[in-house]
């Protein structure tokens, strides 16, 4: 039976319910019920109604979900790197993390479980608290692409999922924006919380979890701007939130963008390029890249063409293939 105690932080006034599932993000609040939550707070036991203060002292616990049973799935995977610890990915966009409501196959869980079963190893992987989530240290959207690292063993997944913890971890993403910032650099720090009319989405509010993010203009266009984002939190959506907040939504975004006139049938602009871990035994820390997508290149083309540019307008250091 999975367990969690802490101490409420700045979320006065909120239903036990929804600090579980909109500050903490343990459960959502159908599981809440499905699974049976029990709470202590100041250690006497509550109703789920219980509205928490700043303070109090929480202790839950809650069903065991049922095991999925996934399935092994030749799936193709672009391998930056392996070793018998570790392998990192080229998460293609469209590729689903673990399963879930209406993902239960094709997933990158799927692939991995394949790969591993391929290559003799024993079928499980490490699990951490969630049995649709072998091996997955941290993940990324369905629609973005770019470099993930997964764990094959239970020891592995508790070194680099504390790194994530502890934000040891230098992320670097690069995005298409519709508009163009009038800083070059900046600094964006924010609380995100759940939205509450829609639970698909997340928002900037009053409460919710610290979102530090910085952003780097590397070249522009009347109506648009390539971005280089460097992610110190890993809030949910954190990116796309952020950027939309600002005014600056990251093109083909389904969720917090709106129709781009130039490119209203474009998939999201956001790519994982550069992700730097320590891995398991070694001093150096590695930096594993991906190269910047097609979907990219052929916009960018697109939009120098409107400006009258080519790649040679801008300087090597500009361009973000070369800016490793």
């Amino acid at each position: 039976m999975p367990v969690f105690s802490g101490i409420v932080e700045d979320t006065a006034g909120l239903r036990l319910d929804r600090y579980v599932s909109e500050y903490l993000g343990l459960l959502s609040r159908s599981q809440v019920r499905s699974r049976s939550m029990s709470a202590l707070v100041n250690g006497k036991q509550v109703k789920r109604s219980r509205v928490v203060k700043t303070g109090d002292s929480l202790e839950l616990s809650w069903e065991e979900a049922e095991n999925p049973n996934v399935e092994p799935q030749d799936i193709p995977l672009t391998v930056l790197y392996e070793d018998p610890r570790v392998i990192v990915i080229d998460k293609a966009q469209g590729m689903v993390v673990h399963p879930g409501a209406g993902n239960h196959s094709g997933t990158l869980v799927n692939a991995l479980l394949f790969r591993r079963m391929a290559a003799g190893a024993p079928p499980a992987l490490p699990v951490p608290g969630d049995p649709f989530r072998p091996g997955i240290v941290h993940r990324l959207d369905k629609d973005t692409s770019g470099v993930m690292i997964c764990a094959w063993d239970a020891g592995t997944l508790a070194f680099l999922s504390e790194q994530f913890k502890t934000r040891k971890v230098r992320k670097r993403y690069v995005a298409i924006l519709r508009g163009v910032p009038a800083e070059e650099s900046g600094r964006i720090k924010t609380l995100l919380c759940r939205d509450s009319r829609d639970r698909k989405r997340f928002t900037v509010g009053e409460r919710g979890k610290e979102a530090l993010s910085y952003f780097k203009i590397i070249r522009s266009w009347a109506s648009h701007s390539l971005v280089l984002l460097y992610p110190r939190t890993g809030r949910t959506h954190q990116l796309r939130v952020q950027m939309a907040w600002l005014g600056y939504p990251i093109v083909g975004d389904p969720l917090y963008g709106s129709r781009d006139r130039l490119f209203p049938g474009a998939a999201m602009m956001l790519h994982a390029k550069n992700l730097s871990i320590s891995l398991p035994g070694e001093h150096e820390r590695r930096i594993f890249s991906s190269p910047l997508p097609d979907r990219f290149r052929s916009l960018i083309r697109i939009l120098d063409t409107r400006a009258g540019r080519t790649a040679a307008s801008y300087p090597r250091s500009r361009v973000v293939e070369q800016d490793n």
